[in-house]
Formats: structure tokens, sequence, C-alpha cells
């Protein structure tokens, strides 16, 4: 009889924080790729009581991974214990716990846990298995960290909005304008080069050079989660100097008259320490989230607009 090797390890890191608000912050899978670098998406498949079902899509060693976890909270021992219910290769098992324990000075000690497989013992899965895990975990946790440090202490440098247009036009249609961003360059003026990579269905890799109204471009790369005619989320992994974080999504809904419904909502967090190094001397937070709303809205507007003329020319 083969025994199969399990390694366990732990990351451990501490936070200027209240338990009770680290715990809350880690419940919320919703928030998760604004906690966690790796993160660019998560959705919840089931809940039942302190057990839930959801789907994780995230980056492991640069590539774009999704996996379903199951998860029991433990809000009484501010605990949360996970497990991975279908794994994506090399792994053949994974789980974990976060431990949650106050300090005496009113701060966190967050304790990270793994304990994992690979698929036959495959000395290249567990090696890596163990880079991805520790990658991730020290990506992890100084990025929850920060962002919940950053959560307790002000909310003035996280932004979030949306834009919305009507269209006379099918959702289907708008949709596949979104997804079939390797043809923006010649359908958005805004966009000066695009490489779209999709390895597996639905989990797109974006890098694009972006062109804003003043005539200056940024390069930015994005994770990007597709749920066809529905929804196309994404996380920036690689992001103008203004910002700290940038996720957003994508959505199509079908009105009761046949419409569509098509919007883009971003979040961002403002890299505080870049705002006089980019916008002035003179600039502050109030500027930086100014520049920032007209920036990305004015972009968000103009591919929907776009998507808009091409979807009602399809009627």
């Amino acid at each position: 009889m083969t025994t199969q090797t399990t390694r366990e390890v732990e990351h451990t890191i501490t936070v200027a924080a209240p338990p009770t608000e680290v715990y809350r912050l880690l419940a919320e899978v919703e928030n998760w790729p604004r906690l966690f670098p790796p993160s660019v998406y998560v959705t919840r498949l089931e809940h039942e009581g302190n057990e839930e079902r959801i789907q994780i899509w995230a980056t492991a060693n640069g590539e774009p991974k999704t996996w379903i976890s199951r998860r029991v909270l433990d809000p009484e021992q501010l605990r949360i214990t996970f497990w991975q219910e279908v794994s994506a290769p090399p792994v053949a098992q994974m789980s974990g716990t976060w431990i949650i324990e106050p300090r005496e000075d009113g701060g966190t000690e967050l304790r990270l846990l793994h304990s994992y497989r690979a698929i036959d013992d495959d000395p290249d899965g567990l090696a890596w298995i163990e880079k991805a895990v520790d990658d991730n975990s020290r990506a992890e946790l100084p990025g929850l960290k920060a962002a919940v440090e950053s959560v307790v202490r002000t909310a003035d440098l996280t932004l979030s909005f949306v834009d919305s247009v009507e269209i006379a036009g099918a959702a289907s249609d708008v949709y596949d304008f979104v997804n079939e961003a390797n043809l923006w360059t010649e359908r958005l003026p805004h966009v000066a080069s695009v490489q779209l990579t999709e390895n597996t269905p639905g989990v797109q890799v974006l890098r694009m050079d972006t062109l804003t109204k003043d005539g200056s471009s940024h390069t930015t790369e994005s994770v990007r989660v597709c749920f066809p005619q529905h929804r196309i989320a994404y996380k920036q992994t690689t992001l103008p100097a203004l910002m700290a974080l940038h996720t957003g999504y994508w959505e199509f809904r079908t009105n009761p008259d046949g419409t569509t419904t098509a919007s883009s909502q971003h979040t961002v967090i403002v890299e505080a320490a870049r705002i006089t190094e980019i916008l002035g001397p003179d600039a502050g937070v109030a500027e930086a989230r100014n520049f920032l709303r007209e920036a990305l809205g004015g972009n968000s507007r103009a591919t929907l607009n776009h998507a808009k003329n091409y979807a009602e020319a399809r009627r």
C-alpha cells in the first residue's frame, strides 16, 4: 500500500486591527480580490448555516487557476477552515485554516495553515505546489494586512463606481464585443495595442496599452473571468502608477422589452504615495479620486458606447 506525502506549512503575520474586523473581512468572500493580490474573482455557490461552497479564480506562479472550496466559518472561535473540493492539477488535495488570535495591544496575530498533496506524489508537482503556496501566502498576508489596516484607518483611498448604458440590442452581442478584446485595436480608438490569451476557456489574460484624453499611454495587464452573456469580472495584475488596486466587472442584463442594460463597475484603491509625483505638488486624495473617476469612467463609457453601436447595428 502506498502512503501519499502530505505537506503542512504555516505562515503568520501581525495585523494592527481588531480580530473581529479581520475575521469579518476574511468571511466576506466577495471582497477577496481587494484583500489578496493573487485573487481575481470569488463567487459563493452554496451557503447553509456556517458552511459554504465557493469558487475561486486566482493566479498561481503567474498562471490563472480556478478551483472550488468548501469553508466552515466559526465566528466564536475566530477560525475559518477550508478545503478544495475540486483541485487543479498538480494538486491532489488542499486544505487549511485561518486562525485569528487577539494580541495584548488590541491587534491580531493571523496564522494561515495549509496542508496539501500532489497527484501521484509527483516530486515536480510537490515542488510546484510548495512554491505556489509559499508565494501566494507571502503575497496574501502582507496584502491582507495592508488592506485590513487601510479599512480600519481610512476609507477615502477606496473608490467604487458604475457607468451604465441602455442598448436597443441583444445582450449576447454586447457581451461578444467586450469578450473579443483581441479586436479592440480595430474597434476602440483609445486602445493602442492588445494581447489576449485564453488557454482555459473563459479565463483570459489581457494586456493592452490604453490612451487617455491627454494623449498619454499606460500599460495594464488583467486576468478576466468570463460568464457568457452575463458578466466579465477582472482584476488588473499590472497597474498604472496611481493605483494600488483595480478590480471590476462588465455586466449585461436583458430587460423585459428585449433591450440590454450594460454596465461597467470599478473598484480602485489610490496609491497615496504617488499622488504628487503624478498629479503635481498641490494634488491630494480628492484630486486623485477625481482623476481616476474620469480616466477610468471615460474609457469605460467609450467602450460601452462602441458596444452599443455594434449591438444595435446587428439587431
